[in-house]
């Protein structure tokens, strides 16, 4: 399996949850069929960007509001920013967002991604309104930043303590990685290519769908069988009987334990012998784990109670 890269990516993206595939494949797909075959037409290439990415000025989005929505799976740059527009979004996506999909439910996911789209969509169409002469609340929009910041600010309200490894920072809380992203976005105020008010929308969305609750993201349930929300271990939501997490994903963390049961013929608690280390609180979890580790070799994860899951999110941080 390490010589097969294809085979790795295969099983990494069936691991992931319902919902979180199911955004990265379509802006995937659309990235993909813009970059080889629609921007070599000048028909297609001119519909797109006047018909499906957000056109802000007034009143032609009134006219085609689904632009609200559609600009958020497109990335319609080339070249490497073109790619790197797109990796970087996908990437933030499946940092912050795996983890809450598997705690919150697909239904929570997806709708806080198509909110934050729509969010952002909206306040640079009231901006762009306001202030015609600004380029940052103008122009052709795409992209999905505006969706991607909406759910890590959700996140980061949720679950106060959530924190990420940057690389040359360290260890740093979501929630100031969100203020660091608006301190950006104000510098780009004084010039750039980047959409602001696409960026603060999302962001002002986020705040508002994490303390609305639920409520605002139920009807996404529909797309997964109802599966709009869990509660999660704790119930509350509150993220306070959470510890502060790298950056380092709950498959990421299983993978290892999995490669240490393999290594050590399946006792996963390290050393076999002693009848005191069976007793720790330590040595239960950890055979916990690997109970539960079991199981998903068998059934896959969706097999697990949300029990199961939650002592697993809680251990891939230990």
């Amino acid at each position: 399996m390490e010589g097969n890269p294809l085979l790795r990516f295969r099983l990494w993206y069936a691991a992931q949850p319902v919902a979180m595939r199911t955004l990265l494949a379509a802006n995937v797909v659309v990235y993909l069929l813009w970059q080889v075959v629609l921007i070599h037409i000048p028909v297609t290439r001119d519909f797109v960007y006047q018909h499906v990415a957000l056109n802000p000025g007034m009143p032609g989005v009134l006219f085609e509001p689904w632009q609200l929505l559609t600009y958020a799976f497109l990335h319609l740059g080339t070249g490497l920013g073109g790619l790197l527009h797109i990796l970087f979004n996908m990437l933030w996506m499946v940092w912050i967002g795996r983890d809450y999909e598997q705690m919150r439910g697909p239904g929570r996911f997806l709708g806080v991604y198509v909110l934050g789209a729509v969010g952002g969509a909206l306040l640079t169409v009231v901006l762009h309104a306001l202030f015609p002469g600004v380029a940052v609340f103008g122009g052709i929009v795409n992209g999905a930043s505006a969706a991607v910041l909406a759910i890590m600010m959700t996140v980061a309200i949720e679950f106060p303590n959530k924190a990420i490894a940057l690389m040359f920072i360290g260890v740093v809380r979501l929630l100031y990685v969100v203020w660091g992203f608006i301190a950006l976005d104000i510098l780009f105020l004084a010039g750039g290519g980047t959409s602001v008010s696409a960026h603060l929308g999302g962001i002002l969305t986020g705040y508002v769908l994490a303390r609305v609750g639920p409520g605002a993201t139920a009807w996404a349930g529909v797309f997964f069988g109802g599966g709009g929300f869990r509660r999660g271990g704790t119930g509350s939501g509150s993220g306070s009987a959470r510890r502060p997490r790298s950056s380092q994903s709950v498959l990421q963390a299983l993978e290892e334990r999995l490669a240490n049961k393999k290594t050590s013929g399946g006792s996963g608690t390290g050393s076999a012998g002693s009848g005191s280390a069976d007793s720790s609180p330590k040595s239960s979890r950890a055979k916990d784990v690997d109970a539960i580790l079991d199981k998903i070799s068998e059934s896959g994860y969706d097999s697990l109670s949300a029990e199961e899951k939650r002592i697993l999110y809680e251990a891939s941080g230990e």
